[in-house]
């Protein structure tokens, strides 16, 4: 079995001393930390290694001694280091030298207990402390361990891995002893040259608890209004959970809590997601602020508000006209002229109201719309789910005749269809939710047969109106599933992570590389242990943030039914709806 020595690789020009770290023994491997300098006590040494214990819960000790030959009098340094064994008892003893002007080590062991292991190869792996330290390694992906050959090896190897990542990670005490402070024991790791420190950082982090603690106050207070028996009456119930500015504002109360508790997180994942929430809450604020200094500069908001009243008159012509062509004869088609004339003056009269209520409200167009701008001062997210809603308001009329047109077909459509099943002896049981044979007698198939051929004639008519909002209809929630689309882009890209994958690509760890640096016979394998970077579809994949689903996720098979039978194509989510 290989005897692997994981070695930081600051510590290669360290003075001669003793090796700390933690021993493996399921993996026949030792994690060095650091190298304590002389003079030292021995006693000191495990007190403080005691300390460290208490506090890390890692098993630290000392696991055998570092030459340097820059020293003088290195055979009896050597003796001396070789003695040591004796106070420190951990087997095997680990015995690491450096002769000046060689790039080879040299690496013995001594097991003080015999063994079969003696005979063992070494192989000394470089790492760097600072980086294993400060990454976090990430379990193999899903399509990555299915793509795998063997994925006992795969998980085997990566468990290993993430024990001598934490070792690092968690011996952050450890590397708070500095080499250069006053006290009996002296040090070398990744922070040998001094511990950097900032006024300002210790500053924000002093005021960032009780800054939080009077946010969490303020945000459980709106929390407790919006949560009031006020808003659970009807109409308030249904317009808070139906508008899209309403879902947003409640999505973005949630993450200002998660931010602002004072509470430490549990663990890695939980402060990832706490600085990718913030990120995502700080991109969002300013992308808000500069498209509201957009609209109030040159009165653009005026603009808009003077271009709103003729824009719609477009519209409602627009329509108007369409109506007027499908009273006629639309595409050559032979049309029920009476049934077509009752829709077409239906529909036009519902596009006289809206037009009427446009131009009612147009002296406070204006107003309205200003307002609407300062709302992008709480984000790009809260301004584009307005706009949602906003468009939701003024297609109103469309919507209107979107679902008259689907009540009237999906009528006629299960009329025709239970009539069918009249003709064939059949007949749909309500109870078992099945269809069972059933006997007529002649006046119910005389009558049946009546209905059946009028509404047989009177469906192309209403196919037809049907057909035509639809499309209208369906346009509308296209244009308002981008803008939800983008909403929820904002809500969950982890922003934060990202940077951090193109900064600092070793923070996120996916696993490791190893390159071979010497190789010789009767020398132990030196390789170099260099950081793999979690991929940017991993890094979406790990730390995506969840958001709300405002609009219904249904099958492309189950969409075109809905519309083939005419059902409601609703642009929200109904309570206890089952999705494909």
């Amino acid at each position: 079995m290989v005897l692997k020595v994981f070695f930081p690789a600051c510590c290669s020009l360290a003075e001669s001393g003793l090796l700390v770290g933690r021993w493996i023994p399921e993996q026949n491997s030792a994690v060095i930390l650091a190298v304590v300098h002389f003079p030292f006590v021995p006693g000191q040494v495990k007190q403080y290694l005691a300390e460290v214990h208490h506090v890390t819960q890692v098993e630290v000790s000392v696991l055998g001694s570092w030459t340097n030959s820059k020293q003088a009098k290195e055979e009896n340094l050597g003796r001396f280091l070789e003695d040591l064994s004796t106070i420190f008892s951990h087997d095997p003893w680990i015995q690491l030298s450096r002769k000046q002007g060689s790039k080879f080590w040299s690496c013995s062991t001594i097991w003080k207990h015999p063994s079969g292991d003696e005979g063992d190869e070494t192989t000394l792996v470089y790492y760097d402390q600072r980086k294993v330290m400060l990454s976090q390694l990430h379990p193999p992906l899903d399509s990555e361990v299915a793509a795998a050959s063997s994925l006992d090896r795969k998980v085997e190897n990566a468990s290993r891995l993430m024990a001598m990542f934490n070792t690092v990670s968690q011996s952050k005490v450890l590397f708070m002893k500095d080499r250069y402070d006053e006290g009996p024991i002296k040090l070398t790791h990744w922070q040998s040259e001094g511990v950097e420190a900032s006024i300002i950082v210790e500053l924000m982090k002093q005021a960032s608890v009780p800054a939080c603690l009077l946010v969490t106050f303020l945000l459980s207070l709106v929390s407790r209004v919006c949560q009031s028996r006020a808003l659970t009456f009807w109409p308030l119930s249904f317009i808070w959970s139906k508008l899209s500015t309403c879902q947003q504002l409640r999505h973005r109360l949630q993450h200002l809590q998660v931010i602002s508790s004072p509470k430490k997180a549990p663990d890695q994942s939980q402060l990832m997601r706490k600085a990718n929430i913030f990120v995502s809450i700080l991109l969002d604020v300013t992308l808000g602020i500069l498209l509201m200094s957009w609209l109030y500069r040159k009165n653009r908001i005026g603009h808009l508000a003077n271009a709103l009243i003729p824009m719609a008159d477009h519209v409602a012509q627009q329509l108007q006209d369409l109506l007027q062509w499908l009273m006629g004869v639309p595409a050559g088609l032979k049309m029920n002229r009476a049934l077509d004339q009752v829709l077409g003056r239906f529909f036009l009269y519902h596009i006289h109201l809206w037009i009427s209520y446009i131009h009612l409200m147009s002296p406070f167009i204006e107003m309205i719309l200003w307002y609407v701008g300062l709302s992008a001062c709480l984000g790009l997210t809260v301004a584009l789910s307005i706009l949602s809603d906003i468009i939701a308001l003024l297609t109103f009329h469309i919507y209107c005749f979107y679902v008259y047109g689907a009540r009237l077909y999906c009528l006629k459509i299960y009329g025709l269809s239970s009539l069918w099943r009249l003709f064939r002896g059949k007949k749909w049981n309500v109870l078992r939710q099945r269809v069972d044979s059933c006997s007529y007698d002649l006046d119910q198939l005389f009558i049946g047969t009546l209905l059946f051929t009028i509404l047989l004639f009177l469906l192309p008519t209403t196919a037809l109106y049907y057909l035509v909002f639809t499309l209208l209809r369906l346009l509308v929630v296209l244009v308002q599933g981008v803008i939800h689309l983008l909403v929820d882009l904002i809500n969950s890209l982890p922003f934060y992570s990202v940077l951090l994958r193109l900064c600092r690509s070793y923070r996120l760890a996916s696993g490791v590389k190893f390159r071979v640096l010497e190789q010789e016979a009767g020398k132990p394998l030196r390789l170099l242990m260099q950081i793999n970077p979690l991929s940017y579809g991993g890094v979406m994949q790990a730390y995506r943030l969840p958001t709300y689903s405002c609009y219904p996720k249904d099958s492309w098979g189950s969409l075109c039914k809905k519309l083939f039978v005419g059902e409601l194509i609703y642009p929200w989510k109904h309570k206890g709806e089952k999705q494909d």
